[in-house]
C-alpha cells in the first residue's frame, strides 16, 4: 500500500453536517473507512470507525440540513460526544493504521472531497488536536475519479454504474456513504490495475 500511494494511506471519509460553513455549521456524524491491499494489489475496505458528534458550543444548524439528513442533533439515542473525543478516537484508530501499513500519514478519499475535508480540519482545530493524522490539503476525490471511470459524478449513479448496489433510503448517513464511497474508490483503482496501469513497468519503477 505504502508504494502504491507515494507513502499515503487512503482513508475514506464523509461527514454529515448542520450546513455548508465548516467554519460555522456543526459537524454531527464522521464515518472513516480504513483501506487495505491484499497480495496481488487489490485495495479493499478492511473496516469502519466512526462517532456522532455533539454540536460544537455556539454552532449554527441549519433546519434544511438537518431535514436532508434526517438528524436530530440532540436526540440522547444518538450517543453523540464532543468533537474532541470524536476525532481523537477516530484519528487513533487511523494512526495505528497507518503505522501498521508501513505508510507515512493518511490521505482523505472523499465523494466531493474538498466538503469532508473542510468540516474535518476546522473540527481538528478547533478541539485543538496536534496529532491530525491526514495531509493538510491533498485529497482523492471520487466524483472527479467517477466522472473519469463512469461518466457521471453523482455517488448513487457512480454506484450503480460500477455494478455496487446502492441504496437512496439508507444514504445521507455518513457510515453508509464512506462505506459507498470505498466501495466505489476501490473498483476503480482495482479497475485501472487490471487494465495494465499498475504496478508501474519495472524500468519507471526504477527511474522513479
Amino acid at each position: 500500500m505504502a508504494r502504491r500511494f507515494r507513502g499515503f494511506l487512503p482513508i475514506v471519509v464523509d461527514v454529515e453536517t448542520a450546513g455548508f460553513n465548516a467554519r460555522t455549521d456543526a459537524l454531527l456524524e464522521v464515518a472513516a473507512v480504513i483501506l487495505a491491499m491484499d497480495e496481488s494489489g487489490t485495495i479493499y475496505p478492511e473496516h469502519t470507525v466512526s462517532r456522532h458528534v455533539e454540536p460544537f458550543p455556539g454552532a449554527n444548524l441549519e433546519q434544511s440540513a438537518l431535514d436532508f439528513t434526517g438528524i436530530d442533533p440532540y436526540n440522547p439515542l444518538r450517543a453523540a460526544i464532543p468533537e474532541r473525543d470524536a476525532l481523537g478516537e477516530i484519528f487513533s484508530a487511523i494512526r495505528k493504521a497507518v503505522r501498521a501499513q508501513n505508510c507515512n500519514r493518511a490521505i482523505l478519499v472523499g465523494h466531493n472531497a474538498t466538503f469532508d475535508h473542510s468540516f474535518l480540519f476546522a473540527a481538528s482545530n478547533r478541539a485543538d488536536i496536534k496529532r491530525n493524522p491526514f495531509h493538510p490539503f491533498s485529497s482523492f476525490d471520487t466524483a472527479t475519479l467517477a466522472g473519469l471511470a463512469y461518466g457521471h459524478t453523482v455517488l448513487a449513479k457512480a454506484c450503480e454504474l460500477a455494478g455496487i448496489e446502492f441504496n437512496a433510503r439508507e444514504a445521507h448517513s455518513a457510515i453508509y456513504d464512506a462505506e459507498k464511497t470505498a466501495e466505489l474508490f476501490c473498483a476503480i483503482v482495482n479497475r485501472w490495475q487490471d487494465l495494465g496501469g499498475w504496478p508501474l513497468p519495472e524500468s519507471q519503477n526504477q527511474e522513479s
